[in-house]
């Protein structure tokens, strides 16, 4: 860099003094015409007393004589405050540059994923830099709001995992609370349950310091915080412990006294269930914790709930048959006693109020369970183990509507669906399989109205049971439930979607109704977001274009559920301000279970994109011009076939650019009775490979036109020195690796001769049938040079034709095509055999020979490089 700031300041001060001596000497023309004039007129002779007489008699000319100082100390002003000026202009670019190479680095810092990259913008108006810090802060914003629903998330499938394994309060409540202080990294948790009848909160499960502890606690409704919890059915956090507050001793901390404790009712249907407490050493239980285990109660009371009333219903159960049992052994004793009971009026009446009494107690006992099962929340079923249904409790008629009787007969398994039916036989396989351990499965069921619901059905072997001797199934209907995870996976999927967002973002029903909308959607539909929320389409004022396109999409994607991609021009306002805005709209059908469940629309302001797309277009257009034009003026200083045949009569060009200016070129020229032609394959293609072959091209002309009896290697090898020259590539910290590759012939009719020479391309001769390889030398034209290792001259190869010889040479984007049926080379092999095959061919034929053949090889594959291949035949 050094180097070249040197070279410009040199080229700089060369140009200046050139610049002072042309003003020097155009400034001495006024008094050198001007002596001329008055000699003249004088007629005195042109000598240094003439020239002094004449400035005697006309005093003026000394003036003029001052001229030329004038003009000199002019232009030597001008000429600096040009330099002061180009001076400026480049410390501006150079930073600018300095300034945009930062902005990269930290862009490129962020999308790695480190968001503690900084850049300081330059001022208050440097937008490019503020609309980075801003990108990075929103995107840091956005990790940190999924990373705490992951948390969530994992930390309630971790707790339903133990819900669905443990059937018993005692086991699930030791499980629950263990895995919870682990998980939120508390010292102390407790999980109290609810007795309905004696109205206490008892402890089925205290864990403190990695251990379970065995304390026994009642709590009444509305003693103390775990029965003030209770009452109030609501949360309570505390960072002020009571003094009276029980505190577990740990052997590493002591008698710590807690810093805070979080207290959190669990509650369904209305109805208390239980209390979790937990107790931390830390001042502050963070609110995401808080969030987590609130939106956790809910699920673990109605599984408490749920786990009652199977307890309650099995109890029931064991009353019945002991009493049934009980009823058996007295009319085995009535039958014993029949002829005492006879034989005493008295004892016999006293047997019978006996007997009837018992009778009425199990009658009462039979309709507190048949009502205990009609109004159960869940249905219980016995099935033999062949799937066939023996028992179906009353409850059934209350959440399916169907009575036990319709139930039967195999019935059931006809109202499932293929999926549900598939379940249920796994889950019989399994439970004959494994009848120690309880499974769970979940389906769809229709209603006798024809509504659909969803059933988790949980089955147990109890075939080995003598009073139930069946598999028994215990079903609840679960649909509330899913409604409530379906509300909860949406509004996760959306607090995923930045608010910031400058897209307008909506999520639709299939009916078109608005689950959610950000922000920006104000700004479009003039709407505040909280109230399209529940709202459907016919029920909001919009334009008719984004209604026509919501509707429509939707019909769209019900019919075929694929992603579609739209653009829109809608009314908007922004900043208060009127207009017309161009989006990009994707509209993203979501699934819940293999059915569509929403759609979320995306719109993207294209608007300014689709200017900068114009400008694009327009700069494109003059780009394409300016290539245009150099195509012309490269076509106008490379020889055209006609001017090459008219030295080579016998000969053709076959020239196939891959872009409208090449980097590959034929050159020739005459001089006396020696003809040079060439095929250069300059570096590249396109615009960067046309301007290296001016470098050639013009190269090649001085080189030849100076010396004619230079062979053809060391025309080669100035050439190779004169690139190198031209690029600077000789410097010591020359970048620049362009060169070329060259087929170059020296040819004279005169003594029947032809040299060759070549920089990583051969010439085949084509003599009686035989083809012969010239290879060319494995160095290129220019390029930097090796600083350790001496390079080798080109090779001279010295040919004498003889009539009907030919000779063929090229460029490497022919053999390099590629294309065929196995998508290879075209191969200089190729070119040797069919160069081979057609020997007889006259040499103008050859041209079409190699177009056809290169491009039926190429098919509808793109052309990799220029192509350039040249013949003579002598």
């Amino acid at each position: 860099m050094i180097v070249q700031d040197n070279n410009k300041t040199l080229l700089g001060q060369a140009l200046s003094s050139q610049a002072i001596r042309w003003a020097l000497i155009s400034g001495l023309l006024f008094p050198f015409v001007s002596w001329v004039v008055e000699i003249s007129r004088l007629r005195m002779p042109f000598s240094l007393t003439g020239i002094y007489q004449v400035h005697k008699a006309c005093p003026v000319l000394w003036i003029l004589d001052l001229i030329p100082v004038l003009i000199v100390v002019l232009a030597y002003f001008i000429e600096k405050k040009r330099n002061i000026e180009k001076q400026r202009f480049d410390a501006q670019i150079n930073e600018r540059d300095a300034r945009l190479n930062a902005m990269a680095e930290f862009s490129t810092q962020i999308g790695e994923g480190n968001y503690n990259a900084k850049l300081e913008p330059t001022s208050e108006k440097d937008i490019l830099g503020h609309s980075l810090l801003i990108m990075r802060d929103n995107l840091l914003a956005n990790h940190e709001k999924e990373s705490e629903e992951n948390w969530i998330a994992a930390g309630k499938e971790n707790i339903s995992n133990i819900l669905r394994l443990h059937n018993k309060i005692d086991e699930l409540a030791d499980k629950v609370i263990a895995q919870l202080v682990n998980y939120i990294d508390v010292v102390q948790g407790a999980l109290y349950i609810f007795d309905d009848e004696k109205k206490v909160l008892t402890s089925v499960a205290i864990y403190a310091y990695n251990r379970k502890k065995f304390l026994n606690q009642e709590f009444k409704l509305g003693h103390g915080l775990i029965g003030q919890c209770a009452f109030e059915m609501d949360c309570i956090y505390r960072t002020e412990i009571p003094d009276d507050y029980v505190t577990i001793t740990s052997g590493i901390l002591g008698d710590q006294k807690p810093q805070s404790i979080l207290l959190i009712p669990l509650i369904t249907d209305e109805k208390l269930q239980g209390v979790m407490e937990f107790a931390s050493i830390h001042d502050r239980i963070p609110e995401l914790t808080i969030r987590f285990l609130k939106e956790l109660g809910e699920i673990i009371a109605r599984t408490v709930f749920n786990l009652k009333v199977t307890q309650r219903t099995e109890l029931l159960l064991k009353e019945s048959q002991q009493m049934t049992i009980e009823l058996r052994e007295n009319e085995e004793q009535l039958r014993q006693n029949a002829e005492e009971m006879r034989a005493t009026q008295e004892e016999l009446q006293k047997s019978n109020e006996q007997l009837e009494s018992k009778i009425l107690e199990v009658e009462n006992a039979q309709k507190r369970l048949y009502s205990l099962l009609e109004n159960a929340s869940e249905i219980i079923s016995i099935y033999e183990e062949n799937m066939v249904m023996k028992y179906e409790s009353p409850s059934v008629n209350k959440i399916l509507g169907f009575t036990p009787e319709e139930m039967m007969g195999g019935k059931d398994m006809d109202r499932l669906t293929r999926k549900g039916e598939s379940s249920m036989r796994n889950m019989f396989k399994q439970l004959l399989d494994s009848p120690a351990e309880p499974v769970t499965i979940q389906y769809t069921y229709m209603k006798k109205n024809g509504q659909k619901i969803f059933l988790e059905t949980t089955g147990r072997n109890l075939l080995d049971d003598p009073a139930i001797r069946g598999i028994i199934l215990n079903s609840t209907d679960i649909t509330e439930r899913k409604r409530a995870e379906r509300e909860e996976r949406l509004k996760s999927k959306m607090q995923s979607l930045s608010e910031n967002s400058l897209d307008m973002i909506i999520r639709l029903s299939t009916v078109g109704q608005f689950f959610y909308a950000n922000p920006t959607v104000k700004s479009f539909m003039g709407i505040e977001p909280k109230d399209l929320i529940n709202k459907t389409l016919n029920e909001i004022t919009i334009s008719d274009i984004l209604f026509n396109y919501f509707r429509e999409t939707i019909d769209t994607i019900k019919s075929y559920p694929n992603k579609t991609n739209n653009e829109l021009t809608i009314p908007a306002v922004m900043d208060g301000v009127s207009c017309e805005r161009i989006m990009s709209f994707v509209a993203i059908p979501e699934f819940n279970e293999n059915e569509l469940e929403t759609i979320l629309f995306v719109g993207h302001d294209i608007t300014e994109a689709k200017q900068i797309e114009l400008e694009i277009q327009d700069k494109n257009r003059k780009i394409e011009d300016s290539i245009n034009y150099a195509q012309r003026i490269q076509s106008s200083i490379l020889p055209d076939i006609r001017t090459v045949r008219e030295s080579l009569p016998k000969s053709f060009v076959y020239y196939k650019p891959r872009d409208v200016v090449s980097g590959d070129f034929p050159w020739f020229f005459r001089r006396g009775d020696d003809i040079f032609i060439a095929a250069v394959d300059c570096t590249g293609h396109g615009v960067p490979g046309a301007l290296l072959s001016f470098v050639g091209y013009f190269l090649l002309n001085s080189i030849v036109d100076r010396d004619l009896k230079l062979a053809a290697s060391e025309i080669c090898d100035r050439l190779h020195f004169g690139v190198r020259k031209t690029l600077k590539q000789e410097m010591e910290d020359a970048e620049a690796r362009d060169g070329m590759d060259i087929a170059f012939c020296k040819i004279n009719y005169k003594e029947k001769e032809v040299q060759f020479a070549g920089a990583h391309r051969p010439l085949y001769l084509l003599r009686e049938g035989e083809l012969i390889e010239y290879k060319g030398d494995r160095k290129a034209i220019g390029g930097i040079p090796h600083r350790k290792k001496e390079e080798e001259n080109f090779t001279n190869y010295t040919i004498n034709y003889k009539r009907g010889d030919k000779i063929f040479f090229f460029s490497d984007g022919l053999p390099d095509q590629l294309g065929g049926p196995e998508d290879k080379k075209y191969s200089p092999k190729r070119i040797r055999e069919l160069i081979s095959e057609n020997n007889n061919l006259p040499i103008e034929k050859y041209s079409n020979l190699f177009s056809s053949d290169f491009d039926k090889w190429k098919g509808d594959g793109k052309q990799i490089d220029d192509v350039l291949l040249i013949g003579i035949e002598f």
